[in-house]
C-alpha cells in the first residue's frame, strides 16, 4: 500500500517538520522554537552548492531537535503497545527516514518565508507542561496558520505535533498507518514503511 502525503505546502512543511527540543532546560519555549526554526532554515536556504541530498543535510539537525520516537508512537496510535521492542526501534528508524525524506524532497528554496511567533497557550490548566505555540507563516504572498504542540520532559521542551492550516501532522499519518496496522499488525506497518522508502529515494 502506498502512503499518501497530503500536505501541499512543501516549504511550509519543511519549516514545520523541523522542530525542536532543547538540550538544556528552557524557560522560554517560544524563544527555543524561534532558534530551532532559524537553524533549519539556514540549512534549507543555504546558497552553497550541495553535493548531498537535502534530507541528509538536515537530518542531523532534525534528529537533534525532533523527538521522533514520540511522534512515531503517536502516529501509530494505540496499536503501538503491541509492537515488540525490536519492532518499535525499527519502525521509529524507518518512519524517521520517511518523514525527513518526504518533506525534504518536496521542498523548493524559493521565497524565504516570514514567521510571526505568538504567545504560548497552555492546553489544559491541569497539565501546564503541554503547550501550543501558534505561528503565522507568510509565504509567496499568502499567510498560513501553523501551530506546534510541545511537552516539557525533564526540563526540556519537545514537539509532538504540528498543525498546518487545521491539518495535524500526527492525525494525517495516523489516518494512513492505523488501517495498515488493523489489517496486518506491526509487520504490515513495517513492510509499508519499507516499501514507501524504496519509492522515495533521497534527492
Amino acid at each position: 500500500m502506498n502512503l499518501r502525503f497530503s500536505f501541499q505546502f512543501a516549504a511550509i512543511a519543511m519549516v514545520s517538520v523541523a522542530a525542536l527540543h532543547a538540550e538544556a532546560p528552557v524557560a522560554d519555549e517560544v524563544g527555543m522554537l524561534r532558534t530551532a526554526v532559524d537553524e533549519v532554515l539556514a540549512i534549507a536556504y543555504s546558497q552553497q552548492a550541495a553535493t548531498t541530498p537535502l534530507s541528509e543535510r538536515v537530518r542531523p539537525t532534525l534528529e537533534k531537535y525532533f523527538s521522533f520516537e514520540s511522534v512515531t508512537r503517536r502516529a501509530i496510535g494505540p496499536g503501538w503497545r503491541q509492537f515488540t521492542p525490536e519492532q518499535k526501534k525499527l519502525t521509529t528508524h524507518l518512519f524517521t527516514e520517511l518523514v525527513i525524506r518526504t518533506y525534504a524532497n518536496r521542498f523548493e528554496a524559493g521565497e524565504r518565508p516570514g514567521i510571526t511567533y505568538s504567545k504560548a497557550v497552555i492546553l489544559d490548566p491541569a497539565r501546564p507542561t503541554l503547550r501550543e505555540l501558534p505561528t503565522t507563516i507568510d509565504y509567496a504572498g499568502k499567510k498560513y496558520a501553523v501551530s506546534y504542540r510541545v511537552e516539557q520532559v525533564g526540563g526540556s521542551w519537545l514537539i509532538y505535533d504540528v498543525n498546518i492550516e487545521g491539518v495535524s501532522m500526527i492525525a494525517n499519518w495516523r489516518s494512513q498507518l492505523d488501517p495498515i496496522f488493523q489489517r496486518g499488525g506491526a509487520v504490515a506497518v513495517i513492510a509499508a514503511l519499507e516499501k514507501n522508502l524504496s519509492q522515495e529515494p533521497a534527492k
